[in-house]
């Protein structure tokens, strides 16, 4: 028999990895709540009506679909099987697909419950997500998001707050970050100045991907897709600028001056960095003007996180999409919000060794089984330490010592309690330090009290 294996892009996760998947989840989670967020989840599958055309022509090919119940090809003639042309196929076949991200549900939950939520309304999600994208280093087809959304809110104090909550949360991790900030309306303003304002998907989905594929492949992406060589001359100076903060929205305010979008985007931009220069933040926060993000969602505020110690992608990203809402019939809500990649978090912080030493806590005390006698004699005292907090087992099999303690040291145990006839006469236990090979007979009590401290 073949031996079983599972698809690429996915992963398992042992019961150490878990914990440390855990530790991020509960450290994100936590500095969410900090700041007033509220935990929503969202169904797995969402319609295709929901998901397609929210993404770009690029998102959508990175869309999951999932094959109709049942006779799937009952609707579907023999004419259109041989003419194999897939898009049509797929919008008879599929009627649901895989959530890409946790923002396009999250804006058709906001209109469907519009009459219970308050606005405006903040909310966090932790739940995986699926693309059928490439896989290859911290690139995953099945990966989590910890997404935090503010509708019903059109305060730049909400950008604001999420750049608190991204430094907050990779201070804790100890992982040293630079935060990428643009404004959609900046890019809209330097395509119209240049005289393609037309053109304003393709100049952005082309210069986001500069850090990947360097300056020459964008300027060929962005002939090939159909801008004047005119136009990608006028955007070299804009896409080679340096300098301060300060000074890039200087010369870019200068730049866009016959551009009342393009302008309103600086002036968003510059009170941003204001407030945030009041913020002590611990990581440093940049203005990059080739910072697109190629979802079409986005109109204002768009952020980024690059790691500055592993080479890996963005490991955080959002923005403002002032009319994602639209979509789905809801116009006039604002919306803000940021997704951190807790895959590859997990990857930086193994790569870095920053987890914590309890981050990887497992069992903390283990009973060894010796007989009938001695388990019964045990559970109490087993009973009284798990409801003081202590996480400990029972080993379920009368064994040998020597298995046991291998187990112990296999799942890095801490304390082992050994109990036999001179523990049982005596009315104690005898505790064994796992780290220094010591070991006392105590009581109960004092066990739990010595693996307290």
């Amino acid at each position: 028999m073949a031996k079983p294996s599972i698809p690429k892009g996915v992963r398992d996760f042992s019961p150490e990895e878990m914990a440390k998947r855990n530790y991020i989840f509960d450290t994100i989670r936590e500095v969410y709540s900090l700041y007033g967020y509220r935990q929503i989840e969202t169904p797995a599958m969402e319609t295709l009506q929901t998901l397609m055309g929210k993404y770009g022509e690029e998102g959508d090919k990175l869309l999951f679909k999932i094959l109709n119940s049942g006779d799937y090809l009952k609707k579907v003639s023999d004419e259109e099987l041989d003419e194999r042309d897939t898009l049509h196929l797929a919008s008879k076949l599929c009627e649901k697909g895989l959530r890409y991200d946790l923002t396009v549900p999250f804006a058709r939950y906001v209109v469907m419950h519009r009459d219970e939520i308050q606005l405006p309304f903040k909310r966090y999600q932790i739940q995986p997500v699926w693309r059928a994208d490439r896989p290859q280093k911290g690139r995953y087809r099945e990966f989590y998001q910890c997404d935090a959304d503010v509708v019903g809110s059109d305060s730049l104090m909400n950008e604001v707050e999420l750049m608190q909550i991204v430094d907050t949360v990779f201070s804790r991790f100890g992982i040293r970050v630079q935060i990428k900030i643009n404004n959609r309306k900046i890019l809209s303003g330097i395509a119209e100045v240049i005289g393609a304002a037309d053109k304003i998907v393709d100049i952005t989905v082309a210069i986001d991907k500069l850090d990947k594929i360097g300056l020459e492949a964008v300027n060929k992406e962005l002939a090939d897709g159909g801008l004047a060589q005119d136009a990608i001359d006028k955007l070299q100076p804009i896409l080679k600028m340096e300098g301060s903060n300060e000074d890039k929205l200087k010369t870019i305010a200068e730049v866009l001056a016959s551009s009342e979008t393009g302008l309103k985007g600086v002036e968003e931009t510059r009170f941003i960095f204001d407030m945030l220069a009041m913020s002590n933040l611990k990581n440093e926060v940049q203005l990059d003007l080739t910072l697109a993000r190629g979802l079409n969602y986005y109109t204002g505020a768009i952020f980024e996180v690059k790691a500055l110690d592993v080479q890996i992608g963005s490991i955080t990203g959002g923005g403002r999409y002032d009319n994602l809402t639209g979509i789905f019939g809801m116009s006039g809500i604002s919306g803000v919000g940021i997704s951190f990649g807790a895959d590859r978090i997990f990857d930086v912080l193994n790569a870095l060794d920053l987890y914590p030493d309890a981050s990887a806590s497992g069992t903390q005390l283990l009973f060894l089984n010796m007989g009938h006698k001695e388990m019964l004699y045990s559970l109490p005292a087993v009973n009284k330490a798990r409801e003081c907090g202590i996480r400990t087992e029972l080993f379920p099999d009368e064994a040998k010592m020597k298995k046991q303690m291998n187990y112990a040291n296999a799942h890095h145990v801490p304390y082992v309690a050994i109990v036999g006839e001179n523990e049982m006469n005596e009315g104690k236990i005898t505790l064994k330090n796992m780290t220094t090979g010591d070991q006392n007979m105590v009581t109960t009590d004092e066990l739990i009290e010595m693996i307290k401290k």
